[in-house]
């Protein structure tokens, strides 16, 4: 059966909410959700963006969201890169692109600036 457009909007809601809080969970810094669906041509709906202090932390966040999100909603990512290095990890829920940055990488790539038409929210810091 198909499910409506109302359905997946809520799906995908849930989805970033847990994806967030498994970034939360680990401490990873810096956190921002791109809202993609009002762009025309995007690749996704939403990017969420993120920072680690080191290639360790990196990883960590990885795992914390994959772990997050198949315990808690059952989804795994469809697509995943940068695993090896974790100076930038890429984990892609289709509906949802997850990128985990070492800081210095997230500078350089400055990927909030390339999608700043985007309709953009920043999550505080959990301390």
């Amino acid at each position: 059966m198909l499910k409506s457009v109302e359905e997946r909007e809520v799906e995908t809601k849930v989805l970033v909410d847990t994806i967030v809080d498994g970034i939360q969970d680990v401490k990873g810094k810096d956190i921002v959700v791109l809202d993609l669906t009002e762009l025309p041509n995007s690749v996704t709906d939403f990017f969420i963006i993120s920072s680690g202090d080191s290639n360790t932390q990196v990883e960590g966040i990885a795992n914390s969201v994959m772990r997050k999100t198949r315990e808690e909603i059952k989804e795994k990512p469809w697509h995943k890169e940068g695993l090896n290095n974790s100076e930038w990890i890429l984990l892609d829920y289709v509906n949802v692109v997850v990128h985990i940055f070492y800081r210095d990488v997230r500078d350089f790539y400055n990927l909030e600036d390339l999608w700043a038409d985007a309709n953009r929210t920043d999550i505080p810091n959990l301390d």
